[in-house]
């Protein structure tokens, strides 16, 4: 079953257009043991696990924030900022075909200032997708 397509293109009066790209999110929790086994970059505010899907076709994103991050105001409000960034980020520097979980860290993801959880979105998506060297 496909995700419905939903360009990510700003109302009138909105911040800055971002290129139409289909943002589905993870909602099975094979598909979120799938990604923890794969590849993981640990930032101050989070941490990011990515995996390449066999079956191409869109950006596919989880969020997650154990009750380490706090009570329930604060996971909530911790998947907030992840969700802002992750539609912020993702459109422009993700991938096709792969599915993302940003996971909440505790004190960090609440209270880290916003431009700098922008530019550790960036910094680990560009470490994930670096081609790899050969030795």
């Amino acid at each position: 079953m496909t995700p419905p397509k939903t360009p990510l293109k700003p109302e009138n009066g909105e911040r800055g257009a971002l290129p139409a790209v289909s943002l589905c999110v993870i909602k099975k929790r094979e598909d979120f043991l799938k990604t923890a086994r794969a590849q993981r970059i640990a930032m101050p505010g989070f941490i990011l696990q990515a995996r390449k899907r066999e079956k191409g076709g869109g950006i596919r994103i989880g969020y997650t924030c154990s009750k380490k991050v706090g009570n329930a105001v604060a996971r909530n409000r911790a998947k907030r900022r992840l969700r802002e960034i992750a539609r912020q980020v993702l459109p422009a520097h993700g991938q096709n075909g792969f599915d993302y979980v940003l996971i909440g860290r505790r004190l960090e993801t609440a209270t880290r200032p916003y431009h700098i959880l922008l530019a550790d979105l960036k910094k680990a998506l560009n470490k994930i997708h670096m081609p790899k060297q050969k030795k």
